[in-house]
């Protein structure tokens, strides 16, 4: 049985699960035992070793040139009907959509490039003229929160006309966080000073050195700053985008780093008094 290590910053926690004030949003959690590692799409040579061998040229053994194909349009896939929620091929849809040259060119994501940082999509409620309507169009609510000034942007599309029809921006507004935002929470406590004890802590839990958000399963949720309880770095925190950690060792023990956040728009680390 690993003993507990105690520190200011980051210790590790035995068991399955630490307490946590608040509502954690879970970011790719992976419980030892009830899952495998995820999946990854390959592509496979269906088909193509045949074509590739047929039709050889006459007497010198050379492939021959197989004509030309035109590619259909692509399907707009599977569609959802009345309140059903939506498939993937509708949410693929609308995010394509919702993401046109003019946001993608302007907004900026957590990890500084081009485009605002997409949250998710959800079905959008009906209209009030609309409830009750079988016949009523299905919606979709697309979300992004935009780095370059702290605003989350929501989209809604149509999903039978494929038109976007309203824009949505508000600041102050912290909706829960995606992986990516953790993934990139996590580099930075990582890169920083205050990650120290998080490192010390992996290293006494695996006896390795912890250098990537890879070699963690991370929970996190949003922090809110409230007056006088943070240090000044972590003020605007609410107004910025900033995250509290709950990391996990892989097939291993929960590492405490509460009193760590992550201001995301401003690329800080500020550490909350015990």
């Amino acid at each position: 049985m690993r003993t507990t290590v105690h520190r200011h910053l980051g210790k590790v926690v035995a068991g399955a699960a630490i307490a946590v004030a608040g509502t954690a949003v879970m970011v790719g959690i992976t419980l030892p035992g009830t899952a495998g590692a995820e999946g990854t799409a390959g592509g496979t040579a269906g088909g193509r070793g045949g074509a590739q061998q047929a039709a050889r040229s006459p007497g010198d053994g050379r492939a021959a040139v197989p004509p030309g194909v035109v590619a259909a349009a692509p399907a707009e896939g599977e569609k959802g009907t009345g309140r059903d929620p939506l498939t993937e091929d509708e949410t693929e849809r609308v995010e394509r959509i919702a993401l046109n040259r003019q946001l993608r060119a302007s907004g900026e994501d957590v990890d500084g490039d081009r485009g605002p940082q997409g949250l998710g999509v959800e079905l959008a409620e009906p209209e009030a003229d609309e409830l009750g309507d079988p016949k009523a169009p299905r919606r979709a609510d697309v979300a992004f929160y935009d780095y370059r000034d702290d605003t989350l942007v929501t989209r809604t599309v149509n999903l039978d006309t494929g038109e976007v029809e309203r824009t949505a921006r508000q600041q102050g507004v912290q909706p829960p966080l995606s992986r990516d935002e953790a993934t990139q929470a996590a580099r930075l406590l990582i890169a920083d000073p205050l990650g120290a004890g998080l490192k010390a802590d992996y290293r006494d839990a695996t006896g390795k050195e912890l250098t990537s958000p890879d070699q963690l399963l991370l929970n996190s949720m949003v922090y809110r700053a409230a007056p006088g309880a943070q240090p000044a770095v972590l003020d605007r925190c609410g107004e910025h985008r900033c995250v509290r950690l709950f990391p996990k060792v892989k097939n291993g023990p929960w590492i405490d780093a509460r009193s760590l956040v992550v201001d995301l728009s401003a690329r800080k680390v500020g550490a909350l008094a015990d």
